[in-house]
C-alpha cells in the first residue's frame, strides 16, 4: 500500500496537471545547444482563445508534416520532451506549446480541461498558417490528442497517444482517492521546480497544483463512439507499470479503427518520458508508414 501511494503521489501532477496580438518570435540558443543543437529555436506567443500562448519551434525541414508536442499535465515542454524532441526535430519541423497555465503560459480565468486544450491547439495552428499536423501527446496531452481528432479532424494527419486515458477505469486502482487528498507538496520535484524557473507568476503555484486536480476529479468518462470515431491513424504507447493500465492501452487500440500498440518493459509513467531511443525509433517509423 505505501509503494502504490508513492506512485500515486509521484503521478498526480505529471497526469492531473492538464494577447491581443503576437509577441515577435526569437532565438533561445540556451535551449539549443541543451538539446545538443547549433539551430537556434524559435520561440514566441500567439493570441490564442484569451491566451498569450507560449510556443517553440525546431528544426528547419519543413517538406514532412509538422509534429505537434502536447504535453502533460503539471508539466512544461522541457520536463515531457527533453529526452526526444532533439532527434525528432532533425527530420521534421517540431511545433511544442505550453497549455494554459503551464510553463510560460499564463493563466486566465477559466478551468483547465482537455477539450479548451485541443482547441487551443487547433487555434495555434491557424495561427502558424498550418492546416494539417501529426500529434504526439502524453499523459493528459495524449487524451488532448484524442480530443484535437475528435473535435478538429481535418488537422490531424497521425496521432501518438502515449500514456493517456479516456476512461477513469483506465488508471491504477486508488488514484482517484489519492487525488481527492493531493497536495502541492506532493508534486514531483522536477516539476515543481520547472513550474516555479518559468511561470510568469510563481506565486500562482498552489492555484496551478488546484486547477490541475481539478480536471481529475471531475473528469467524467468519454463514451467508446467517441474513440471510434477517431479516423486518424494512431499510435497507443504505455508502459507496463504505468498509471494508465496495460488493459485500457490495449481498450483504445481495440476501438481505434487504424491504430497500433507498443508497450514498454519496465517502464512506468515517469520513466517513459526518459526512454528516449524506444520512443523515437516507434514514432518514427510510425509517422513514416503507409497506411
Amino acid at each position: 500500500m505505501k509503494q502504490a501511494r508513492a506512485l500515486l503521489c509521484a503521478v498526480v501532477a505529471a497526469l492531473a496537471a492538464a494577447a491581443t496580438s503576437s509577441c515577435a518570435s526569437s532565438s533561445h540558443p540556451t535551449r539549443a545547444e541543451a538539446h545538443g543543437s547549433a539551430a537556434a529555436v524559435q520561440t514566441g506567443h500567439a493570441p490564442v482563445n484569451g491566451l498569450s500562448l507560449y510556443y517553440e519551434i525546431h528544426g528547419a525541414n519543413t517538406e514532412l508534416p509538422p509534429l505537434v508536442l502536447l504535453h502533460g499535465g503539471g508539466s512544461t515542454i522541457e520536463s515531457s520532451f527533453a529526452a526526444v524532441l532533439p532527434s525528432l526535430a532533425r527530420k521534421r519541423q517540431v511545433i511544442a506549446f505550453e497549455q494554459q497555465g503551464h510553463g510560460h503560459t499564463a493563466d486566465v480565468d477559466r478551468p483547465f480541461s482537455f477539450e479548451q486544450s485541443a482547441d487551443d491547439a487547433a487555434a495555434l495552428l491557424a495561427h502558424l498558417g498550418l492546416e494539417r499536423a501529426d500529434f504526439f501527446g502524453y499523459s493528459n496531452g495524449g487524451s488532448i490528442a484524442l480530443q484535437i481528432a475528435m473535435r478538429h479532424p481535418s488537422l490531424v494527419r497521425r496521432l501518438v497517444v502515449q500514456s493517456a486515458m479516456f476512461r477513469r477505469d483506465g488508471l491504477v486502482p486508488g488514484f482517484f482517492e489519492s487525488m481527492d487528498q493531493a497536495k502541492v507538496e506532493d508534486m514531483p520535484a522536477e516539476l515543481r521546480e520547472a513550474y516555479l524557473r518559468v511561470a510568469p507568476k510563481p506565486e500562482n503555484l498552489q492555484s496551478f497544483h488546484d486547477k490541475c486536480a481539478k480536471r481529475m476529479i471531475e473528469f467524467k468518462d468519454w463514451p467508446d463512439e467517441w474513440i471510434r470515431g477517431v479516423e486518424a491513424p494512431t499510435l497507443v504507447m504505455v508502459g507496463d507499470a504505468d498509471v494508465v493500465t496495460p488493459e485500457h492501452a490495449v481498450r483504445t487500440f481495440r476501438l481505434l479503427p487504424h491504430a497500433q500498440l507498443a508497450i514498454l518493459p519496465g517502464t512506468d509513467h515517469m520513466s517513459i518520458v526518459k526512454r528516449a531511443d524506444w520512443q523515437v525509433s516507434m514514432i518514427e517509423a510510425f509517422l513514416q508508414a503507409t497506411f
